[in-house]
């Protein structure tokens, strides 16, 4: 499982995504939620994020909400074949674009309709805000992180998780560590963030625990470990308490052994 190599495409722009190596060294853990991403840097990439053009990361972003990246990369390289013009602004193209046309183009994303209707208010708001595509990513590179964050808190349709992702991988911010279901489900699991906590709860213990330098292949590489080893349902402590390679770390929120029960950790906090 350690030689599965990092995607070539995904929202972290897989190898030829910018960024560069991030500097690495366990030993100098000062947290356990430290030596947890440690841990996963054993098993997986090590890189910095950074480097991806901001629009088309929100974009991407967007069409991921709520759907696999089997489902969603489809319709992200369908709609750029679509609107990505040479030398254009994807930002005016789908402010331009038929709302049902656009729909179809990215249906295999899910929740089409909804997101299509998104993506063409998002894109008016780019260039209402910042006219150009261009000013946008200068924004998302440049500006404040908070700033950042909160201007894009304030658009429909993206999250918490949506606006780090972006500031992580097309702003390159170091001490971005975004929270989805995986993370969501694994810190708490492990034990290392409240059982109750809700995702922004669990973002503010592990870029709080996390050196800055670590979190965004902390946030890549935990993704891959919850869908090789800390499932949902079937996590692989279940069958063997030997095949996690986290399982030193772990406190088992939620998982059960002997029984074979799994619940959401929130479950164990009554």
């Amino acid at each position: 499982m350690s030689e599965d190599p990092e995607p070539a495409v995904n929202i972290s722009g897989g190898e030829t995504g910018g960024g560069v190596v991030a500097e690495f060294d366990p030993a100098t853990a000062d947290t356990r939620a430290e030596r947890v991403v440690d841990r996963l840097g054993q098993l997986y990439w090590q890189k910095r994020y950074g480097g991806r053009d901001a629009f088309t990361c929100l974009v991407r972003t967007i069409l991921s909400q709520n759907t696999s990246d089997t489902a969603s990369q489809p319709a992200h390289d369908a709609l750029l074949d679509r609107y990505e013009t040479p030398n254009g602004d994807l930002a005016e193209s789908l402010a331009a674009a038929d709302q049902a046309t656009l729909a179809e183009t990215i249906s295999s994303a899910g929740l089409y309709n909804q997101k299509s209707e998104i993506l063409i208010d998002t894109a008016e708001w780019v260039l209402e805000t910042f006219d150009s595509a261009a000013a946008f990513d200068a924004f998302v590179k440049d500006d404040d992180p908070g700033t950042v964050r909160e201007t894009l808190l304030e658009v429909r349709g993206v999250g918490p998780k949506t606006a780090d992702c972006v500031l992580l991988f097309a702003g390159g911010r170091a001490g971005v560590f975004p929270v989805d279901t995986h993370v969501h489900r694994i810190y708490r699991r492990l034990g290392v963030a409240p059982a109750e906590a809700d995702h922004e709860e669990v973002r503010e213990v592990i870029e709080r625990e996390v050196p800055a330098a670590k979190c965004g292949f902390g946030h890549t590489a935990t993704i891959q470990f919850g869908r090789e080893y800390c499932t949902a349902r079937k996590p692989a402590c279940l069958e063997d308490p030997d095949a996690c390679p986290m399982g030193d770390l772990c406190d088992q929120v939620g998982v059960y052994p002997a029984t074979g029960e799994v619940v959401d950790p929130a479950e164990t906090a009554d």
